[in-house]
């Protein structure tokens, strides 16, 4: 059993009838699906003078034994997904910015002939070569310094391919989604207009 918490290796354990304990031991267990508070009132109709302490349903003692982690769990899911969200704005922004910058080229390009799906493939390639590059150093550095987290996780390595795709895909999805934006404004470029501009 995990009582020692999650966190620590199952320990072997063995559960026996009180008269055949050799221990002073009053602990009762009880399988009903009842309350906490119903089977109290049932014990002290029983026996008026039994002293109870921690009455408690099994879920009840799961949910307490995992609370720090859950706690843990969630603040690191909070701050993940604002990081995610300030890296998407920040590729967005970038990506506009380029994209304004370059408005005269893309309307060059236009102008001789290309297409408004091979502008946005052109930004989009872009973007996907600067999600990828940061995937990649994102990997690296996870594997890095798993042994930093290994204490938080339980039954998943730190290095756990699944994880670090699923992540992977994640990120960049959202970085092609922040890319793909400043893309389509970036085929509502006349051509004309780019031309005069100096």
């Amino acid at each position: 059993m995990h009582s020692g918490g999650l966190e620590r290796s199952p320990m072997a354990q063995i559960y026996e009838a009180q008269a055949q304990s050799l221990d002073e031991t009053e602990n009762l267990v009880v399988k009903a699906n009842v309350s906490a508070e119903a089977l109290r009132q049932t014990i002290r109709s029983i026996d008026k003078t039994a002293v109870l302490a921690s009455v408690t349903t099994l879920q009840d003692q799961l949910r307490e034994q995992s609370a720090p982690r859950r706690f843990q769990t969630l603040l690191l899911s909070i701050f993940s997904a604002l990081a995610l969200a300030l890296a998407t704005a920040g590729i967005f922004a970038m990506m506009h910015y380029s994209v304004s910058q370059r408005a005269q080229e893309i309307g060059i390009r236009m102008a001789l002939g290309a297409r408004e799906a091979d502008v946005v493939r052109m930004i989009l390639g872009e973007g996907f070569v600067l999600a990828g590059a940061g995937v990649v150093i994102g990997l690296v550095g996870s594997l890095a310094l798993t042994r930093s987290i290994r204490s938080l996780l339980f039954e998943v390595g730190p290095g756990d391919p699944l994880t670090l795709i699923s992540v992977s895909l994640v990120l960049a999805c959202a970085a092609l989604l922040a890319c793909y934006l400043p893309a389509r404004r970036a085929t509502n470029v006349d051509p004309m207009v780019a031309l005069r501009f100096e």
